[in-house]
């Protein structure tokens, strides 16, 4: 009973701290935030999305990446993505629907150690293609798969 009682005390103090260097002008919601590739967010082709991201556009086609969504999306508001790699020393996963307006849908930027896996969900305006593009050791690797979308989720 002690413990828990010590750990929300704890916790309460720790929100009004950080309360309180917000209301202070210390802390700007800004600077507590992650930073985050707007250029690339905001990109209307792949090649322009992957230049942002990694600085080159050159991607290799590998089997020790895979990706996993279904063949045929009932709502493209919400397309399941699982995307996977055996290769060592993953540092990123992008997740790339070429038919978007914007084609990037996800980045994730993995710490140390981390596995090259991720799962989530993505939306698509159309039928088209969903590139999974994995940053291991410095290179660009990718594999792609054709979703057909029967109702838009990008304003369609």
């Amino acid at each position: 009973m002690d413990t828990r009682r010590r750990v929300v005390l704890r916790g309460s103090l720790g929100v009004m701290a950080a309360a309180m260097a917000i209301g202070a002008g210390v802390l700007t919601p800004r600077a507590v935030l992650a930073a985050w590739p707007e250029m690339a967010f905001g990109a209307k082709n792949m090649g322009a999305s992957l230049k942002e991201l990694f600085g080159a556009n050159a991607i290799t086609e590998s089997d020790a990446v895979t990706i996993k969504v279904p063949d045929i999306a009932e709502n493209g508001a919400v397309v399941p993505v699982a995307i996977s790699s055996s290769l060592a020393g993953v540092q990123s996963v992008s997740i790339l629907v070429e038919g978007n307006p914007t084609p990037l849908a996800a980045f994730f930027k993995l710490g140390k150690g981390a596995g090259g896996s991720i799962s989530t969900r993505v939306k698509m305006g159309k039928t088209s293609n969903v590139v999974a593009v994995v940053q291991a050791n410095g290179k660009l690797y990718s594999a792609r798969k054709q979703v057909k979308v029967t109702v838009g989720g990008c304003g369609g």
